[in-house]
């Protein structure tokens, strides 16, 4: 299969699933900005992709394109580093025009993906996966709160740099893997080719001030107005001041 055994459809693979994996957070950061006017309808749009078949079928999809993002990233850049044998040793000085994230998009990924654990860790494992296993009704609805695991988790200093980190290199990552998708699919010609670079560097740093907003919002104390209506009180505690 010409996807697999050609370097060019490796590429597209790369392509394709990068593009939906954009898309995603696209979704998740317009998601997430709602947490920043209503928590009740922050929980709202939580309780539709909570614990359900169609999220659970969704969550394994998204788990597959990472993979195979991933995958064919390592794969690729072995096989790069292959074709160069013993010449890319030869020079020391870093290309012209070449962007640092073209360079460095490996390295990249794996703090993508450290942040990626970090966050699977703070949101989907005390959320949907806690629905999923828990019987009691009380920590289930907890579980299924995200107001208050967006502030649980922004509360804390250290977990909010860590975040900002990983948004940094998701940043760098979307700013060249916009653009280089868009061209390795053959959709930019000579003069599409820099209005692509333009149009993927807005929109990666729009959807990551997104989620830079809320964080950092959370951080610093910021609550909506129906926040405690909706957090019960007795969970308040758990948040750090």
């Amino acid at each position: 299969m010409w996807l697999i055994n050609s370097s060019i459809g490796r590429k597209v693979v790369m392509s394709v699933t990068g593009i939906a994996l954009v898309l995603f957070l696209t979704f998740h950061a317009s998601m997430n900005v709602v947490a920043l006017f209503s928590a009740k309808g922050y929980n709202m749009i939580c309780e539709f992709l909570g614990a359900n078949w169609y999220a659970v079928v969704a969550t394994a999809g998204l788990a597959a394109l990472v993979a195979l993002h991933f995958i064919f990233a390592i794969w690729l850049t072995l096989q790069n580093r292959k074709a160069r044998g013993s010449n890319r040793y030869a020079v020391t000085d870093k290309p012209e025009k070449v962007e640092w994230a073209s360079q460095n998009m490996l390295v990249l990924g794996i703090i993508v993906c450290l942040g990626l654990c970090l966050h699977l860790f703070n949101f989907w494992y005390n959320m949907m996966f806690a629905e999923l296993v828990d019987n009691n009704p009380q920590a289930v609805a907890l579980a299924a709160n995200g107001a208050f695991h967006i502030a649980k988790t922004f509360s804390s200093p250290i977990f909010t740099v860590l975040y900002m980190v990983w948004l940094c290199a998701l940043w760098l990552h979307l700013n060249h893997g916009i653009w280089s998708s868009v061209q390795t699919l053959g959709w930019s010609g000579k003069i599409w080719f820099h209005r692509w670079r333009i149009i993927g560097s807005i929109f990666a740093t729009i959807v990551i001030l997104m989620f830079v907003a809320v964080a950092l919002a959370y951080c610093f104390g910021y609550r909506p107005a129906d926040f405690n209506e909706v957090v019960p009180a007795c969970a308040l505690s758990s948040i750090c001041c």
